[in-house]
């Protein structure tokens, strides 16, 4: 869960009314264009009393794959590899599928993958779904394995907790995230697997989650609930190309996973659902997410790797993610979040080419006592914001952990996040970057940063850091080194 504690006041009963047709991504060309123009204009308008050598940089938006179309070269795709065509391909129906939104499939479905799972060693299989609104509990996949959804295709979740079985709890956290002991079992679900691709013609999958956040809200929850799709200690995995609303909690959990691609795919969820992020890469290695759009009850995307006492036994680090050009907006939470579940260590991240709208905040470094491990290589470029709440923030505080076996001397290190080429229009609040007082976060740089909308009595907090900056506007805390304009860094 991520621990965001904003308040989530005046998003009473936002449900989705965007469902594939009728939602529109925003072209980047427009997004950057826009965006270039309003800097530029905000920029003639600062207040005198600003130095106006603070500047946008002239190319702003123009750096590699940043820009739509067939110039995009900018991709991390190759680290799924390609499989070949599976030699078996049925329809769910061949298994006594009812694709009428009201007959259970969960047996046809799990039918299904028993038949598949032959077949994982000669030639491979693939499953389709056929347009229709499929009701069905939880199923686990098989490797070399395919799932395709048909255009006009939707699985529904079930509304029955018992095909949702419990699963043990996952050793990097201890106990079930929001309950201890064990948890619900994910909707689609898959533990060694390789050479998995989800897939299809813009299908939806509709977690039908509000029943499990009303057990939430009503404090009435027994076991932590499932995501939509958890995939355990398997590699090679696609998913491409789809829908999915409504998850119960995380919405895509890749844990203890290598070579993972997640890319064009839409994922929805109403503001005020309880900690339904949308993607989250755990204790995972060689990560790509790219050309999503999320809205979300929590953070867009949020790197993990275990918790507290646990995830430092466990010490899988996540490493080598890259995020890139994700777009949407989270009331509560994060664009981009790092923790705070971070306790096996994270490394080598990057942020480009991000797009958050009416949200807590832009980009987040979540941390705790506790939580030892590291946040190490972050590198952050190209993000553009409207409306959000605090750019940019570091925090040192999420006072939350699994049991009391905890060690409050365990604190994380953090070190070397390079921050460049932000504007973010009509903010709230300046940034907040609060380390911790027994270690300092260290060699944080930032370059290019442009935030509009504040007060000209409000102030960068800052505790516990220290690094650099360039060319930023309002003048950072005094923490982050001043370079002169001819001495930033060259891109």
């Amino acid at each position: 869960m991520s621990t965001c504690r904003e308040s989530m006041e005046g998003q009473n009963q936002i449900l989705i009314n965007r469902i594939k047709g009728n939602l529109r991504r925003p072209s980047w060309a427009s997004v950057l264009l826009l965006f270039t123009v309003i800097a530029l204009i905000s920029l003639l308008q600062i207040n005198r009393e600003y130095s106006i050598s603070l500047l946008i940089p002239l190319d702003f938006g123009l750096i590699s794959g940043s820009r739509p179309g067939p110039q995009i070269s900018s991709s991390c795709s190759d680290f799924f590899k390609q499989v070949p065509a599976r030699k078996v391909v049925k329809s769910i129906r061949d298994f006594g599928g009812i694709g009428d939104g009201k007959t259970s499939n969960t047996k046809a479905f799990r039918r299904a993958m028993e038949f598949m799972a032959r077949f994982t060693d000669s030639g491979g299989s693939q499953l389709v779904v056929p347009k229709g609104r499929w009701l069905t509990g939880s199923f686990n996949l098989s490797s070399n394995f395919t799932l395709f959804l048909e255009q006009g295709a939707v699985i529904l979740g079930s509304q029955d907790l018992k095909e949702w079985p419990l699963i043990n709890a996952l050793p990097s956290y201890g106990r079930g995230r929001e309950r201890l002991g064990a948890r619900h079992i994910s909707l689609i679900h898959g533990n060694g697997l390789t050479n998995v691709v989800i897939t299809g013609e813009n299908g939806t999958v509709d977690g039908q989650g509000k029943m499990w956040w009303e057990l939430w809200w009503n404090r009435t929850l027994v076991h932590t609930r499932g995501h939509l799709v958890e995939l355990i200690n398997s590699q090679n995995i696609l998913i491409h190309n789809l829908t999915f609303l409504n998850s119960p909690f995380w919405t895509i959990h890749p844990v203890y996973c290598r070579n993972i691609v997640i890319r064009n795919m839409t994922i929805l969820a109403p503001w005020n659902a309880p900690n339904t992020d949308g993607i989250d890469p755990d204790s995972s290695v060689n990560v790509c997410v790219e050309d999503c759009y999320i809205e979300s009850g929590d953070d867009l995307v949020a790197v993990k790797s275990g918790w507290d006492q646990y995830g430092m036994k466990m010490a899988r680090p996540s490493s080598n993610i890259i995020v890139r050009r994700v777009t949407g907006t989270t009331p509560t939470c994060s664009g981009v979040g790092i923790g705070s579940e971070m306790s096996g260590g994270v490394s080598n991240v990057i942020i480009e080419d991000l797009y958050v709208r009416d949200s807590a905040a832009g980009v987040r470094i979540k941390t705790d006592r506790g939580r030892g491990g590291y946040i190490t290589n972050i590198t952050i470029n190209n993000m553009k914001m409207e409306r959000v709440k605090v750019p940019i923030r570091f925090s040192r505080g999420a006072n939350d952990h699994p049991d009391e076996r905890w060690d409050p001397k365990a604190v994380p290190r953090v070190r070397g996040i390079r921050i460049s080429n932000v504007v973010s229009l009509e903010s709230k609040r300046p940034p907040l970057l609060e380390g911790i007082e027994e270690a300092p976060f260290l060699d944080i740089h930032m370059e290019n940063v442009s935030i509009f909308g504040l007060a000209p009595n409000m102030k960068w907090n800052c505790e516990y850091i220290s690094g650099s900056s360039c060319s930023i506007f309002p003048a950072p805390c005094s923490q982050l080194k001043n370079e002169s304009t001819f001495q930033c860094p060259i891109h």
